[in-house]
């Protein structure tokens, strides 16, 4: 049975969410609702890291929501159901098999329907919300950007992630864009996006067992800062090659490592009060979470 509307009471909330695609593997919503929070108030979509902690990604931006009167929205893929980074970094795209899935499948195009789910209730009445995501949930992020054709996002952040996805159509996914039946318009039309890479640079370790080491990832650079300029770098240069515009931009966090706390503190801020705060607001508690 697919969950067709959601309804969040006022406060921090765990909804179930049964996808229309994936009935057989059910998903978590955690949210935060403000109680002044009205259908035309702004909405933040957050995507978790790889300890799959939908709730504490919820609680970090629990603060901002309060202040900037924000809905929290952050859909939650559990281990049980949606293993390894091939069930939630990677989309469900590649089979195990190797074979690519129906492009209905991919888990890109799910939180665009948790917020169908959420118009439907009269939640919001909003059609362009804000996405950021973190780690793993940066992965995610900007591979949802690079393989949906139309999304309901107005911005989106994708935060210290381990590896990219490539804007070339010469590598395989998940390296790049081959093999997905995706052409040059969808190139073109991620590559003139303005998509936001927001990086720590404090996020320098290169012996992070979490870390991607892979070949593929390796050659991006030894940690998740280097990669990150690479990735910039990389679609400039596929852009001008081919003769296409590039709006992509790499915001830099300075002080914060592979923090989530901190990241999202720091992109509320960027988003709502025009500013990165000091490392001592952004970590009040010294947090670290993946």
């Amino acid at each position: 049975m697919t969950t067709l509307v959601l309804d969040p009471p006022q406060g921090r909330s765990t909804l179930p969410f049964n996808d229309a695609r994936h009935p057989q593997r059910p998903l978590e919503v955690n949210f935060y609702r403000p109680a002044s929070h009205g259908p035309e108030d702004e909405v933040v979509f957050v995507q978790h890291g790889m300890l799959r902690n939908g709730d504490d990604y919820r609680d970090f931006w629990i603060d901002a929501a309060e202040k900037h009167n924000l809905l929290i929205v952050a859909p939650t893929f559990g281990n049980a159901h949606f293993p390894q980074a091939e069930g939630y970094n990677n989309g469900l795209v590649v089979a195990e098999d190797d074979a690519i899935a129906a492009k209905e499948d991919w888990l890109y195009a799910v939180p665009a329907r948790v917020l169908a789910a959420l118009r439907k209730a009269g939640v919001t009445k909003r059609d362009k919300v804000r996405l950021f995501g973190h780690s793993a949930g940066g992965q995610f992020v900007h591979r949802l950007l690079a393989t949906q054709d139309e999304t309901p996002f107005s911005v989106a952040f994708a935060a210290n992630s381990g590896w990219y996805t490539l804007p070339t159509l010469e590598r395989r996914f998940p390296e790049g864009l081959g093999g997905l039946g995706l052409g040059a318009a969808e190139l073109a039309r991620w590559l003139a996006w303005p998509m936001v890479i927001f990086a720590g640079d404090q996020d320098i370790v290169t012996s992070d067992p979490n870390l991607p080491a892979q070949a593929e990832a390796l050659a991006q650079g030894p940690m998740r800062y280097a990669r990150a300029h690479f990735m910039l770098e990389f679609a400039r240069q596929e852009a001008a090659r081919l003769g296409l515009p590039c709006n992509w931009s790499l915001i830099t966090v300075p002080g914060i490592g592979h923090d989530g706390a901190a990241m999202s503190r720091a992109a509320a801020a960027y988003w709502f009060e025009g500013r990165i705060p000091s490392v001592e607001e952004l970590r009040p508690e010294a947090e670290a979470v993946a």
